[in-house]
């Protein structure tokens, strides 16, 4: 079992950069991903960047080139970096870990089973 906090979130204004920060605590050992995700009012759940258990990092084509995924394992903590942040990136943002042999081949929530409670990202314009 692995319990997930995240951090960083906040009110920027079109142009701005964050960085989230998740704090992995339990099983840091088994899980195959690590992922960021966001839930925008009024639509699904999408995916944003999902990182192996080897490395690889995968990212939906909406933040590519903007956002960049992190991981310190010896801190057992994940970061997203985002920049060139705009209005549409405006969601509460959440961590996420996956257990499942093909968590690595896309960024799909649906293959993700343990969430941490998420962090708001307010950008105006």
């Amino acid at each position: 079992q692995v319990r997930l906090g995240e951090s960083g979130g906040g009110s920027v204004q079109a142009g701005g950069s964050l960085r989230l920060s998740c704090v992995a605590a339990g099983d840091n050992h088994h899980r195959r991903c690590m992922g960021w995700f966001r839930l925008a009012q009024g639509k699904e759940r999408g995916g944003v960047a999902v990182i192996d258990s080897e490395g690889t990092i995968i990212y939906a084509d909406s933040v590519k080139g903007r956002f960049t995924l992190s991981r310190d394992n010896v801190k057992n903590t994940l970061y997203l970096q985002m920049n060139t942040l705009n209005p549409e990136d405006t969601a509460m943002y959440y961590c996420a870990a996956s257990y499942a042999d093909d968590c690595r081949r896309a960024v799909d929530p649906d293959r993700f089973t343990y969430w941490g409670q998420g962090t708001q990202v307010t950008v105006s314009s």
